[in-house]
């Protein structure tokens, strides 16, 4: 199998020694800044700051009331606007005060695709040598925003082509809230009017809960009038099953929960995904059935990634629905547990294929006749390599994964651009 990702992206962001060239695009900003310069300004991006961190920083910082901030987020949260000198409504001293304070640096964009089916895809460069995916997917009545919360992701999830890449580091959540500007503001996005980004989903590259202050604050930005104005159940936060963090969660934020599960039985989960050998099976569900409770009337979604011969067969099926029922009685809530079921997207080297159509249908047939709604995930984006667990942006690698994966695919003959 070919990779048919962008050839140009290695050459975009790194040169052969693994440093950035001298000619490449390396940054961010609003002004063209390359990433060196934009390492070496020691000013605040404002990006960072949700509602009340910027609420302190006028206040604290800049010696002004809190509305101030109020008019800066909704300048570049609503208008796109990157230059203080653009935001007429603030006045002369004060923008000279934020000129020299801080600074509104969103990703660089180093490439961008659509797909025939109207599927987008971003490459953002996050630093002179790492870069992410994000994926707008548009459908009848929504438009949902896939963003990315690590360079890499450390949980290596077999069936995922980001795990394939290693890991590098967690995003700030001015790297991750860049992500919603930048399509947003391709979209032509207008918050409460010409709402074309309607959801976002915490699913692209990297575990969000391992990085979770930075994701809670991006998050509080997506739902916040002066941000992009998402409803709660909008926004929604997948994980592979950080249990401690879940619990955390409930607490410190109001988003909508969907779990990895991919399999019904610890043996086989913990095959495919690692993490269930810390957080098995009945620690998870027993963490989600907190979370439910804590927020009364809201169901929990399990993603299911359909694999032939491997997580597919009725044994799997009634199994899960085994768990799904004991969920709902433990929630006391018919419905308190939701599942997608997702064939799996195939990517170079991936060791496992996609069911037939036969296979896909008899899996959630079984769901449907046991009562439960079990809709199959239509696959988007898969011509440029944007569907669900394909992304693959750029990482530095700070794993040996990425070096093992490449080294089994050329032992398999296996032709791999990316």
């Amino acid at each position: 199998m070919n990779d048919t990702r962008h050839p140009a992206i290695d050459i975009a962001l790194l040169g052969e020694d693994g440093t950035a060239p001298a000619s490449a695009p390396t940054s961010v900003g609003a002004d063209g800044s390359t990433v060196a310069a934009a390492a070496a300004d020691a000013r605040t991006n404002i990006f960072d700051f949700d509602r009340a961190r910027l609420e302190r920083f006028f206040e604290e910082e800049l010696g002004e009331k809190k509305f101030r901030a109020h008019q800066v987020m909704k300048w570049i949260h609503h208008r796109y606007a990157t230059e203080f000198a653009d935001m007429t409504d603030l006045g002369k001293a004060l923008r000279a005060k934020l000129e020299e304070r801080a600074v509104v640096r969103a990703p660089q964009v180093v490439f961008d695709k659509a797909s025939a089916d109207g599927t987008h895809k971003w490459l953002l460069g996050m630093d002179a040598k790492n870069a992410i995916e994000t994926v707008y997917i548009p459908d009848k009545g929504r438009g949902t925003l896939c963003v990315s919360s690590q360079v890499g992701c450390a949980l290596n999830c077999g069936f995922c082509s980001t795990a394939t890449q290693g890991f590098n580091r967690n995003l700030s959540t001015a790297e991750i809230i860049g992500q919603v500007w930048v399509a947003a503001r391709h979209l032509g996005n207008v918050p409460h009017q010409q709402r074309r980004l309607t959801n976002v989903v915490m699913m692209g590259m990297g575990e969000p809960l391992a990085n979770f202050d930075n994701v809670v604050r991006a998050m509080s930005i997506m739902r916040d009038d002066l941000g992009y104005g998402l409803a709660n159940k909008r926004v929604t936060l997948s994980t592979a099953g950080m249990v401690p963090m879940i619990d955390r969660l409930a607490v410190e934020s109001d988003v909508s929960l969907a779990v990895s599960l991919h399999a019904p039985f610890d043996e086989l989960r913990t095959k495919l995904m690692p993490i269930n050998k810390k957080y098995p099976l009945a620690e998870l569900l027993d963490a989600c059935v907190r979370y439910a409770l804590r927020k009364k009337g809201e169901s929990v979604t399990f993603e299911y990634t359909l694999m032939q011969g491997v997580n597919d067969q009725p044994e799997h099926a009634r199994a899960l629905i085994g768990l799904l029922r004991d969920f709902d009685r433990r929630v006391q809530m018919k419905g308190a547990a939701k599942i997608n079921l997702i064939p799996f997207n195939p990517f170079p080297g991936a060791g496992f294929q996609r069911p037939d159509d036969v296979a896909i249908r008899t899996f959630q047939k079984l769901l449907n006749n046991a009562g439960m709604i079990a809709p199959v995930r239509r696959t988007r984006g898969d011509d440029i390599d944007a569907a669900c667990g394909q992304l693959k942006g750029q990482v530095m690698d700070r794993t040996r994964r990425s070096a093992e994966h490449r080294k089994r695919l050329r032992a398999a003959g296996v032709v791999d651009v990316a």
